[in-house]
């Protein structure tokens, strides 16, 4: 079974190109996309916006990113922090964001793409495929979305969310809020994740959707599980903690891993 390493460098400074092959085990060569839904943005958005080559706004998003941006750098003139942080793509069905804000990042010259003839897919989904058919081949491997404003809010949202994470299986993508973050474990890998005990943890949790898992073995955790079943109306491995800087996850379903993020 491949092994698939898991960090999240992505909450750190970048790491400058000189370094990147003594960084964390999923540093080296990785490109982040963002993606900004309609919920508060976290306050470490200027940090992942850094790290990110491509910047897409999920409709609402924009009115988001134009709101609270501002907000983040209370001593900087709200225009120049605008036009610091502008995104090269709103996508969506555009039923939610404000005239104002779409002429705003129209004159600045940020794609908008429509597609409100689509009511089959969320916002979010429009945006991984752009992402999908806009990145070089080469790249795809290397890919890490990173979506913000992706938990809380409305809970329909919330899991339509998470229910693009195994639209997308062969895809790393990390949904994000303030205090925690949420990313699939495929069941064909075995995993290893490598904890920040500065940014992330110590709470965590592996919780299987849409079906039950028959065996699911950890280490590294204060609760491991061993060849242990989990399902809905049974056991769900919740509110358990880190217990080493190193997990290793193996199941035979697809399971999603959550962890807290600390504040700062």
């Amino acid at each position: 079974m491949a092994l698939q390493r898991h960090t999240s460098t992505f909450l750190l400074p970048p790491i400058p190109a000189s370094s990147v092959a003594n960084g964390p085990a999923d540093e080296a060569g990785t490109k982040y996309a963002l993606v900004v839904l309609n919920q508060s943005v976290p306050r470490f958005t200027p940090l992942l916006w850094e790290h990110a080559k491509v910047r897409l706004c999920a409709d609402g998003g924009a009115n988001r990113l134009f709101d609270e941006m501002p907000l983040l750098f209370p001593d900087e003139d709200p225009a120049k922090v605008r036009n610091r942080y502008l995104p090269h793509v709103i996508k969506g069905d555009m039923d939610s964001i404000r005239k104002e804000v779409l002429d705003y990042y129209l004159m600045q010259g940020t794609q908008v793409v429509d597609e409100s003839h689509d009511q089959d897919t969320t916002d979010l989904h429009k945006c991984i495929n752009y992402i999908c058919t806009t990145t070089p081949e080469e790249d795809k491997s290397n890919l890490c979305i990173l979506v913000l404003g992706a938990l809380g809010g409305r809970f329909d949202h919330e899991f339509g969310n998470i229910n693009v994470l195994y639209r997308f299986p062969n895809l790393k993508i990390v949904l994000l809020s303030d205090d925690s973050l949420i990313y699939l474990l495929p069941k064909r890998y075995h995993h290893e994740i490598h904890i920040m005990p500065s940014i992330e943890g110590p709470h965590c949790g592996l919780i299987p959707v849409g079906m039950p898992a028959g065996s699911t073995t950890t280490t590294g955790l204060k609760w491991n599980l061993t060849d242990t079943e989990m399902r809905f109306g049974g056991l769900v491995s919740t509110s358990n903690l880190v217990n080493a800087e190193k997990l290793t996850v193996k199941s035979d379903t697809d399971l999603l891993w959550t962890i807290s993020i600390k504040k700062p």
